[in-house]
């Protein structure tokens, strides 16, 4: 699929992975709208790239469909969506405090599985709606996934649980929009320097870096952004969870 001009819409851009995607297809030549709930972030982002910046909260209808709506004016009908809003607190089952709150699940649930299928839906709906190239294509959809929806550590239930939802998706909404003429793939990321990991101590982030097969480093923001560059150039990636994870099986613990 062709880059240039194309109208993008980013969730969760202001930071992370998001922001390295939107960085990537903003330097391809893409019209590139950042979703994002965090105002002063994502507006200096937006800035930087010469996107748009519109607030938007994954998990409303109201909310999302208002910022997708935005974009349309602003840069026409999304022909590339990108879903990393996320969220990823740890808790156990059962843990020192008693058992987990139902409500710490759902909330989970509710930003990385509902606010992925919520933004999955909306780009669908634009990109019916745009001429198809000669392919038959008419646009891209990109979610984020992790590696802790196939290795989930303690702690993780909830993060595994949406993650592993997010992949399951993956194939079903292929199939479902094939006739529209939209791919739909997932990045399965491993361990990524996100403002999370940056909050990190340094000896915490070497120690991780240290469990990598290769390379024994952090991946990058732009790294992420170089894997969606990838799966919406290539016309025949469609349906598939890529793993990028520099080979890391993650342990229990």
């Amino acid at each position: 699929m062709e880059f240039q001009g194309v109208a993008a819409i980013i969730s969760g851009g202001a930071s992370g992975l998001g922001e390295g995607a939107a960085r990537t297809l903003a330097a391809a030549g893409c019209k590139v709208a950042i979703l994002d709930i965090q105002q002063a972030q994502g507006e200096a982002v937006a800035r930087d790239i010469g996107g748009k910046f519109f607030h938007c909260d994954v998990t409303s209808a109201d909310s999302a469909e208002e910022a997708v709506s935005k974009a349309r004016v602003a840069h026409g009908l999304c022909g590339i969506a990108v879903n990393c809003a996320g969220i990823a607190p740890a808790a156990k089952i059962l843990g020192k405090e008693g058992v987990m709150p139902l409500e710490s699940f759902n909330k989970v649930i509710q930003v990385n599985l509902i606010g992925t299928f919520n933004i999955l839906r909306l780009a669908a709906a634009d990109m019916a709606q745009r001429e198809p190239n000669a392919d038959g294509e008419r646009g891209v959809i990109i979610s984020t996934a992790s590696i802790a929806a196939y290795e989930g550590q303690v702690g993780q239930i909830a993060y595994s649980a949406s993650k592993g939802g997010v992949v399951a998706m993956t194939l079903q909404a292929a199939r479902e929009l094939a006739r529209q003429g939209i791919r739909v793939n997932t990045i399965a990321p491993g361990l990524f320097m996100t403002p999370m990991m940056a909050a990190m101590p340094e000896e915490v982030r070497d120690s991780l870096a240290q469990t990598l097969p290769f390379p024994q480093r952090l991946g990058k923001p732009e790294e992420f952004g170089m894997m969606v560059d990838q799966m919406v150039r290539n016309p025949v990636l469609n349906g598939e969870v890529v793993r990028l994870d520099s080979a890391l099986r993650m342990a229990p613990r």
